[in-house]
């Protein structure tokens, strides 16, 4: 079932997220709800709180980014059929250089930003069987990850701005969560006016 996508200025995206226990009531249903909701949007990442949930869980396909002809085929082989769930992650070590890259996030919709981030990272997280992993990732797979652990934070990558460029974006964040934006994909806008 596709799911509306909560917009910028819902409290829920500022919550850090509760740990799933194993036995987490339909816990299948909605990672597979999930799946759907992403790729309805055309994401590459879905956390719990973007549909309204405070929880530590978390989707990632990066397969579109396979198709892109900036990054080394080796990178473009990672990142191919990259589809995971993480269930309570921890980073547990960011490191190497930082870089800058160009993110958006289906919660804030019409607005893309360079963020810079660390370029490896260190995980530790349960898979949708409560397998428990840690595994080392870097470049743009280390990136969709942070992203979207940070929802799992109550971070946003609005956040990691610039006091200027978060200034700037003021009034585009203020339509989003009145819902003053053309989307197109399912929805929930905390401030936005109820029709009487």
């Amino acid at each position: 079932m596709v799911l509306p996508i909560v917009a910028y200025g819902d409290p829920v995206l500022r919550k850090v997220g509760k740990e799933i226990e194993k036995d987490f009531p339909k816990l299948d249903e909605l990672i597979e709800n999930m799946w759907e909701t992403m790729y309805n949007a055309s994401g590459v990442g879905l956390a719990a709180p973007q549909i309204g949930l405070p929880l530590r869980l978390f989707i990632v396909d990066a397969t579109p980014f396979a198709e892109d002809d900036d990054l080394t085929d080796a990178e473009q082989k990672t990142l191919e059929g990259f589809k995971k769930v993480f269930i309570n992650a921890k980073i547990k070590e960011e490191t190497g250089k930082d870089w800058a890259f160009n993110e958006g996030c289906l919660s804030i919709p019409d607005v893309r930003e360079d963020v810079s981030r660390k370029d490896t990272i260190t995980i530790t997280y349960c898979d949708g069987d409560f397998k428990e992993h840690t595994e080392t990732y870097d470049g743009v797979l280390a990136r969709i990850i942070q992203h979207e652990y940070d929802h799992i934070e109550g971070i946003l990558f609005t956040d990691k701005l610039s006091s200027l460029k978060k200034r700037l974006l003021k009034g585009r964040l203020a339509n989003i969560s009145k819902g003053k934006i053309k989307v197109e994909y399912r929805m929930r806008f905390p401030n936005m006016k109820k029709a009487r």
